[in-house]
């Protein structure tokens, strides 16, 4: 299984070391898995192709060397495409302290659809304790109230007709990804995805060629 990292980012995340994982990294649990899923479909699916065949990209073993070399302080987003590694909707723990370990100085921050069962759910709650945050990814509002009152930053779902500011119907607010209002905003510039004591959600609303597709899911 292979892992890419990009020094210098993407237009949407801005000039940051960004990673790539390989499409086995993902659970089956993810409800954008088979339909959805912008990385499949946008400029983004040539290389995450690359990367899952192999023809492009690093072993685990030098990745994680990599982000280890990463300066003090980078911040620096996991996944623009792919899930932590895992197996059966388990996520390796062993794994992810490598990683949390080596981005120890460093301000890394990802997503997860891994279902939050009580052992994954540990395991991404020691992460974050150890400075690498880990978005709870819900596809819906009703996913996204249960990854909060688990204690979980969470990244949701919106529909595209969606204000820019919502609430979940338990109340919790939802504000929409700043940097798809804007062109000049990117990940690098915005940084709420890296706060993992925010008190409130981060909203994505569907893009692309799936975006309606991806409505739906919203809805629930």
């Amino acid at each position: 299984m292979k892992f890419s990292l990009n020094y210098t980012g993407n237009t949407k995340t801005g000039n940051m070391p960004v990673s790539t994982s390989s499409k086995a990294t993902c659970p089956d649990t993810c409800g954008l898995k088979e339909k959805g899923c912008y990385a499949k479909y946008s400029f983004l699916g040539s290389h995450w192709n690359k990367v899952t065949s192999g023809e492009r990209g690093i072993e685990w073993a030098d990745f994680i060397a990599a982000i280890k070399k990463l300066p003090s302080g980078s911040l620096w987003r996991h996944n623009q495409a792919g899930d932590l590694q895992g197996n059966n909707n388990v996520i390796d723990h062993a794994k992810l302290t490598q990683l949390v370990k080596a981005n120890k100085g460093k301000n890394g921050f990802t997503y997860t659809h891994y279902p939050l069962t009580i052992d994954n759910v540990k395991a991404i709650k020691s992460a974050i304790v150890a400075g690498f945050t880990i978005n709870a990814s819900a596809d819906n509002m009703v996913q996204a109230d249960n990854a909060k009152a688990l204690g979980l930053p969470v990244a949701v779902l919106i529909h595209r007709s969606a204000g820019n500011v919502t609430y979940t119907p338990k109340g919790t607010k939802i504000v929409a990804c700043p940097a798809e209002k804007s062109d000049s905003v990117t990940c690098a510039s915005c940084k709420l995805c890296a706060k993992s004591d925010r008190d409130f959600m981060i909203g994505f609303r569907g893009h692309g060629t799936a975006a309606k597709h991806v409505d739906l899911i919203a809805m629930g």
